[in-house]
């Protein structure tokens, strides 16, 4: 019995520290040893790479929301790379061009958003490179404020912060994104993040790793710079919006494809490796990537061992109040499904996002990756 014991506080302990150890005492450290970024306010070049699959919807308002940045007409290009889009946007991009010489369309073969920023990034001649999403609005000062960071030499990497918005629906997606930005502007302080988000980054054109497009650069890009001696940095004061999935079902299908694509980094990505990260960042990829991708599994042993403890004779108070929260949190979750109660929501969302980690995983060992990309429903 002692061994379940351990087993349990182990798993137990492993959770509390990655939601809630690591995040306040990444906080704590970052007041007492932040490493700042030398920035200052420079205008270099840009090309903002916009890749896209069949977004003929939305494209003409990205493409103006882009060209409308307060920054200097003739630093910044807007390059459509589109993957081998079907339903009249690269007509409606190509038309745009003839007007507006600061737009390109790059037309590529159907490989993936990953494919296509690989074929774009070779064709820009341009001091940085920017990313963002099809969807995605960029406020005015945006570009401004997230190329600022470049001044400072060792940077390579730049992630803003993107506010998810909704006009109804139960997806908590904005709490969590709330607290995940706290604790990236953290990580950040400390030296580098550890994630970035595909709305709105930017990176040195001489730094780019060319990414296998069943992987994805959110998760890719950052930890693969600070191995090759780069920061990668967050910049709160660079926003964009988009819209959200509007149900918490919506956001389970869309993490699941999203983990679908992170575990292949997971697995043979380089993550994993703990060659080329100093000790502190080597520290936050185990306690903020690691340990949530394990999340679901340490959850299932932690409910197996407190079952196990709980039903035993020499089970404590404790114990049995660990397996009868966790039963209270899964029957929350199953009760949100029918009651629109903040509080029951909020445990639905956590239940069903930490499942859909698992479920990416299936889909991944199961079926493989596929480079391609649908948008979810209602977000655009």
């Amino acid at each position: 019995m002692l061994a379940v014991k351990i087993v349990f506080w182990a798993s137990l302990g492993l959770l509390v520290w990655t939601h809630l150890g690591y995040p306040l005492a990444a906080a704590l450290a970052a007041r007492i040893r932040r490493r700042r970024v030398a920035s200052s306010a420079i205008e270099p070049s840009v090309s903002v790479i916009v890749a896209a699959h069949n977004e003929a919807d939305v494209i003409e308002r990205r493409v103006r929301n882009l060209l409308e940045l307060d920054y200097p007409a003739d630093r910044i290009e807007v390059l459509v790379a589109s993957d081998a889009s079907t339903d009249g946007m690269d007509e409606l991009v190509s038309a745009a061009a003839e007007k507006e010489p600061r737009i390109r369309l790059l037309a590529c073969p159907r490989g993936g958003k990953l494919a296509a920023m690989n074929r774009a990034v070779p064709e820009t001649d341009t001091e940085i490179v920017a990313f963002t999403d099809a969807n995605a609005t960029w406020e005015p000062d945006a570009l401004r404020k997230l190329v600022r960071n470049f001044a400072d030499p060792d940077v390579a990497y730049v992630c803003g912060q993107v506010r998810f918005q909704r006009e109804d629906g139960t997806n908590k997606e904005g709490l969590y994104w709330r607290y995940e930005l706290w604790l990236r502007e953290s990580e950040s302080a400390l030296g580098s993040i550890t994630g970035g988000n595909g709305a709105i980054y930017a990176v040195r054109p001489k730094a780019y790793v060319r990414v296998d497009p069943v992987m994805g650069h959110d998760l890719k890009l950052p930890f693969t710079l600070v191995k090759r001696g780069w920061r990668a940095v967050y910049e709160p004061g660079a926003r964009a919006s988009e819209k959200m999935v509007p149900t918490i079902e919506g956001e389970f299908a869309r993490k699941r494809r999203m983990m679908s694509h992170m575990w292949p980094i997971v697995l043979r990505g380089g993550l994993l490796s703990p060659r080329g990260y100093p000790p502190l960042y080597a520290l936050m990829i185990a306690s903020h990537r690691v340990l949530r991708y394990v999340g679901p599994f340490l959850h299932l042993i932690t409910l197996a061992a407190s079952v196990v403890l709980a039903l035993s004779r020499d089970g404590r108070r404790i114990e049995r109040a660990a397996l009868a929260a966790q039963v209270a949190l899964v029957g929350a979750a199953v009760a949100g499904g029918r009651v629109r109660s903040r509080p029951l929501l909020v445990a639905r969302y956590y239940v069903l996002t930490t499942a859909s980690i698992a479920a990416g995983l299936v889909d991944h060992l199961r079926h493989g990756t596929a480079a391609g990309w649908t948008p979810p429903e209602g977000t655009r």
